[in-house]
């Protein structure tokens, strides 16, 4: 438990209710672990919820936005990692 971060005491850190945190869950974008009824997620996962935060509170970007977007940056990363490993063998063949 000692990389569990509480729910309430994110919402009370980043002013967020709780149904934010539990609309994350339901879309996919937030792992929730419940132990003994109380929520918790991984402070693992703190970069990722603090950019979901700031896309819904200074963007004004919605639950599903916020789904389509990280959906999006998932693929760019991919295509790079692609890309990336292209490129290199590309080099063995020029040399």
């Amino acid at each position: 438990m000692e990389n569990l971060i509480p729910i309430p005491e994110l919402c009370i850190h980043y002013s967020v209710e709780l149904s934010f945190f539990t609309n994350l869950s339901e879309m996919g974008l937030l792992e929730i672990k419940t132990i003994e009824s109380k929520q918790y997620i991984d402070s693992n996962a703190i970069y990722e919820i603090e950019k979901m935060i700031r896309m819904h509170q200074e963007l004004d970007v919605n639950i599903e936005g916020i789904d389509v977007v990280f959906n999006l940056l998932q693929k760019i990363d991919v295509l790079q990692n692609e890309l990336t490993a292209l490129k290199n063998r590309l080099r063995l063949y020029e040399s």
